[in-house]
């Protein structure tokens, strides 16, 4: 009964997984990791016996605690990703709102009919830079 429980509770992660995808709810980077550790759950309920044959192997008396273990690693994992992933991201955003102001401060000068990249008081904290006289006028 509690293998035909955890069965139908893996599909049922796993169908959830599919609908995100193919509604775009979640990026297919993503559900590569999450259909991998559904399909290793997958092989764990239909298996059970591999469960306790590699909990022996590795010396773990219990074989829930090494069914735990695994689950701390792969979280651990996917944290890891996660925080990997939204480093990038801030960086690029970081990036972009440069290039944004950058364009706005150029759109400003046009606007205003001054030649772009002449730098004015209110767009500076630097006092506005003096160019030398001609002396042949």
């Amino acid at each position: 009964m509690a293998t035909l429980v955890g069965f139908i509770f893996v599909l049922a992660i796993l169908l959830i997984i599919f609908e995100m995808l193919r509604r775009r709810h979640l990026r297919e980077k993503y559900a590569v990791i999450w259909i991998v550790i559904g399909a290793g759950m997958l092989v764990l309920v239909a298996f059970p016996q591999l469960l306790f044959w590699s909990s022996s192997v590795l010396g773990v008396k219990v074989p829930s605690n090494l069914l735990f273990a695994i689950a701390l690693v792969l979280l651990v994992s996917v944290c890891l990703h996660l925080s990997f992933e939204q480093s990038q991201a801030e960086d690029e955003i970081r990036i972009l709102a440069e290039e944004v102001g950058i364009l706005r401060l150029r759109i400003e000068e046009l606007d205003a009919g001054r030649a772009p990249g002449a730098c004015t008081a209110q767009h500076s904290e630097l006092p506005p830079k003096v160019l030398p006289q001609d002396p042949n006028p």
